[in-house]
């Protein structure tokens, strides 16, 4: 009697890098990649990074490296346990003078490693540069979400191409708008979020709100979002008083206002589907990836926004308009042709709709599930691993 073959075992995948509750753009970015995956099929483990003295791990969260108190030798142990590592790397959450303790750890590991880069500097420091350098030449795969980035990785820290990806940034599913939605009446409305700090820019959309006046209706500028963690532990909450006595000083108390609580998913894309135009005059020409773009552009929204390499990227195709970083000027100009021009308002928001129909969580998921494969025939084929490449297949590829 014959017998059906036996499906080989599902290889296993941890994610490393901050979770929730902890609040930071990588965490959000965690817990979205893990439910895509799991949208996909894949289960994966997820390694919290956790500062302080441990509490236990958080729900959906299998272990916590806790930075203060284990040694790289410790969370290497646990995660040569698994046949995929997808390391999430900002200097920032790592322990050690800009994060080398990530390099400790990867000199320790058994494992193959795919490294997702949240900021890749065209100007590093010497030591931010050499971290960089030593984590792309220990990674199996590295993975971008922009083509400039993965421009610098090549050229600044010496990545072999073929092994440089590109995963755009996703977006909540619910939050993608496929059709255009019909334009409210009453004052326009002017969206930035995020977590606040210095650097967002949020002065320049304030001072270019006092410049709209020949506007009418008026329009509101809703900056929403509390003070990032560290910004506030440092200064409190210093930068968003110094914006309310700016708004204050200008005449436009009455017209800018600020969300600083807690928004869950639904209120957060309830919002965000309510705005005219979102507006992102960041400050740094370094941001090579932006959550908030990517969400803006998957909700069909127009988006103005200074010339940081995301931006640039993603909406010169026409999905949104550009200006120079600290122009309040420039600013208010762009925003009043969304606000007073329907035609060009609704040609941004249907290039930024077609674009945003690939950003869900689940199709970068299935992207990210490719590179995995990609990592695991490598090890077959060089004979470092007899583990069965079905991470994509699980996902019913």
């Amino acid at each position: 009697m014959s017998h059906a073959p036996t499906p080989a075992p599902s290889a296993r995948l941890a994610v490393v890098g901050t979770f929730p509750p902890t609040q930071c753009g990588l965490a959000t970015f965690a817990h979205s990649l893990v439910g895509g995956f799991a949208g996909a099929g894949v289960e994966v483990d997820v390694v919290s990074l956790v500062a302080g003295y441990p509490t236990g791990p958080a729900p959906g969260v299998a272990r916590d490296w806790l930075v203060d108190h284990e040694t790289p030798a410790e969370v290497a142990a646990a995660l040569d346990g698994y046949d995929v590592v997808v390391l999430q790397h900002e200097y920032g959450i790592y322990p050690g003078a800009d994060g080398d303790g990530v390099i400790a750890l990867m000199r320790l590991l058994h494992v193959p490693v795919v490294t997702v880069l949240h900021t890749v500097l065209e100007a590093p420091t010497d030591r931010q540069r050499a971290v960089l350098v030593e984590l792309v030449s220990r990674s199996a795969a590295v993975v971008t979400m922009t083509r400039t980035a993965r421009l610098r990785v090549i050229s600044t820290y010496g990545a072999r191409p073929e092994r440089v990806h590109v995963v755009p940034h996703g977006a909540a599913d619910d939050l993608i708008e496929r059709r255009a939605a019909p334009r409210r009446p009453g004052p326009g409305m002017i969206l930035t979020w995020g977590l606040l700090g210095r650097g967002k820019g949020i002065e320049w959309g304030i001072r270019a709100l006092a410049m709209l006046d020949d506007v009418r209706p008026g329009p509101t500028y809703v900056v929403a979002g509390r003070t990032h963690p560290q910004l506030r532990e440092r200064d409190g909450e210093a930068y968003r008083r110094e914006l309310v006595a700016l708004a204050a000083e200008l005449g436009v108390s009455d017209r800018v206002r600020f969300e600083d609580g807690y928004l869950g998913a639904a209120d957060l894309h309830a919002l965000v589907r309510a705005a005219d135009v979102v507006l992102l005059p960041y400050d740094s020409l370094e941001q090579v990836t932006s959550g908030v773009l990517a969400e803006a552009i998957a909700a069909g929204r127009p988006v103005v926004a200074s010339r940081f390499p995301h931006a640039v990227e993603l909406l010169g195709g026409g999905a949104g308009l550009l200006v120079d970083r600290g122009d309040s000027t420039a600013i208010a100009a762009a925003l009043r042709r969304v606000l007073t021009e329907p035609l060009l308002a609704e040609g941004l928001g249907r290039r930024a709709r077609r674009i945003g129909l690939g950003l869900s969580w689940r199709a970068v998921a299935a992207d990210y599930l490719r590179v995995c494969d990609q990592v695991l025939d490598a090890e077959t084929l060089t004979g470092t691993s007899d583990t069965p490449s079905v991470l994509h297949r699980a996902a019913g590829a």
